[in-house]
């Protein structure tokens, strides 16, 4: 062990979106405050966050059919598609704000306007994205959203989708062309070197091996040098954890209350992507249908233009996949690791209710690449084994905790924080809507945790994030003003521009 001691005002584990964020809005409000960061791996946004490992898609509801649901009397309940949608409008905010401040370059090396498309087929799929259709359309921030069950307008919007298309039963379509494509690797990894140039204290290659409170109630990490395999010991007030699929063990560490009857169950994904680029050419859109009844809301099934070291490229999925890893470079035992005597009946009556989620995994683990290229023919009729690869994305743990309304072992598939009572320390758990909503999550971590700074702070949170502290929806005006400020600073109404029509 080396006689390394260092003490510090906040420590974030893991260089993904979520403590970059974090850091990135913290030195604002407190810039004199110390940070130091750690991150197993060798450089910034290499697991979750990492371009190959996320679908990319700015999440605001526009085209993910699982953000709205029917209910019994047949109506549309658009309540989390509003609050997703406004969640993302904080994040384009607060990266207008640095990029206006010059403290990042260039948005679209990691944000791109693309058209966000919901395709379904068969009479009640249309029926019900008619319905979602009329009860979004009015809404203000669902403004220019378009809806076509014509074969002929859908072959404008998706000619490759069109393309070879035997239609034999009802088809639509709805778009609305202020969608974004964002690269949340390359935004993590501008957010690591403008926090190195603020005097972060970033260290890579270093692993948290162990967390505990110390009597003056700060927190104490053993942290191991991978390098050099020397362990030091690192003390702050505030810890932050924001390490993926690696939270949760790390978060059962630190042996807070909150940690308790938690549970995680890791599920992988794997992605289609097209290696020909004349058939990369042929679309240009987001395009999201409705998950297979049993499905997990995260395998919805798209058919993504992405924009990845500024080349254009192609991929379908998500297809889940199972491995007992919490992270890609995680270790097979993770799972059975995370198993304590305080979650154990927890993560038990989890596998009982979930076993349609356990048939749907192993289902989904026995598709032959053959019959993965089937499910790609739904989107795609004219889809060639050859022209695509097999990709594997990352791993994400869902949370699996006791709730009220659920009871014991229930399946959660949102992003969720998990913060100590005295706000010491918080955790993020969890997955999809995950990334697009990273300054709301972290400005709520900042919001448990920093109470008493709170009104110091908040002239400072809102000229970071104008919208902060009001109801997009009771403002439409503010809505149109932010709307317009956003693709300015980020360059998202350039393409309309160049290519009016």
């Amino acid at each position: 062990m080396s006689n390394r001691h260092t003490t510090t005002d906040v420590i974030l584990i893991g260089a993904g979106i979520m403590s970059a964020t974090l850091g990135t809005l913290l030195k604002e409000l407190a810039p004199d405050w110390e940070i130091t960061v750690f991150e197993k791996l060798d450089k910034a946004g290499e697991e979750s966050s990492n371009e190959w490992n996320n679908a990319g898609t700015g999440h605001s509801a526009l085209c993910e059919l699982n953000y709205t649901v029917e209910k019994p009397d047949g109506s549309i309940d658009i309540s989390k598609a509003i609050r997703i949608n406004e969640q993302f409008q904080v994040s384009k905010q607060f990266w207008s704000y640095l990029v206006k401040n010059n403290l990042i370059r260039n948005p679209q090396d990691f944000i791109r306007p693309l058209p966000h498309i919901s395709f379904v087929q068969g009479e009640q799929n249309v029926q019900f994205l008619k319905k979602r259709f009329e009860a979004l359309s009015d809404n203000p921030l669902f403004q220019g959203m378009e809806f076509s069950d014509d074969p002929g307008k859908l072959k404008e919007w998706i000619p490759l989708m069109m393309k070879d298309r035997t239609i034999n039963k009802p088809i639509a379509a709805t778009r609305i062309e202020s969608g974004t494509d964002v690269n949340f690797g390359a935004l993590t990894r501008m957010l690591f070197d403008h926090l190195k140039n603020q005097g972060v204290d970033i260290h890579y290659k270093h692993k948290v091996q162990d967390i505990k409170r110390t009597s003056d109630g700060l927190w104490e990490l053993k942290v191991k040098n991978l390098d050099s395999g020397t362990v030091e010991l690192h003390t702050a007030k505030f810890l932050f954890i924001g390490a993926g699929g690696g939270s949760l063990p790390l978060l059962q560490k630190t042996g807070i209350p909150e940690s308790k009857h938690i549970g995680g169950f890791p599920v992988s994904g794997l992605f289609l992507v097209c290696n020909n680029p004349e058939v990369v050419a042929q679309h240009h859109a987001k395009v999201y249908g409705k998950a297979a009844i049993g499905a997990p809301p995260m395998s919805v099934p798209h058919l993504d233009t992405r924009f990845i070291d500024n080349k254009k490229s192609l991929l379908f999925g998500p297809f889940a996949g199972f491995s007992p890893k919490f992270l890609k470079t995680g270790s097979n035992l993770d799972l059975f690791a995370s198993v304590k005597p305080h979650n154990l009946v927890t993560m038990l009556a989890s596998g009982i209710k979930n076993m349609s989620l356990v048939k749907y995994l192993i289902q989904q683990l026995m598709l032959s690449k053959e019959k993965r290229i089937q499910e790609l023919r739904e989107f795609v009729p004219n889809a060639k084994s050859e022209d695509w690869d097999i990709v594997v994305a990352g791993q994400r743990v869902q949370v699996i905790k006791d709730t009220e309304t659920g009871g014991k072992g229930t399946l959660q598939f949102g992003t969720e924080v998990v913060s100590a009572a005295d706000g010491s320390v918080a955790a993020l758990l969890g997955a999809s809507p995950g990334a697009s909503t990273a300054v709301h999550v972290m400005l709520e971590v900042i919001k448990r945790c920093f109470p008493q700074h709170l009104n110091a702070w908040e002239p400072k949170i809102k000229e970071m994030i104008p919208s902060y502290g009001v109801s997009l929806l009771q403002n439409p005006e503010l809505i149109h003003e932010i709307h317009a400020y956003t693709a300015r600073t980020l360059a998202l109404e350039e393409k309309k521009q160049a290519n009016p029509a």
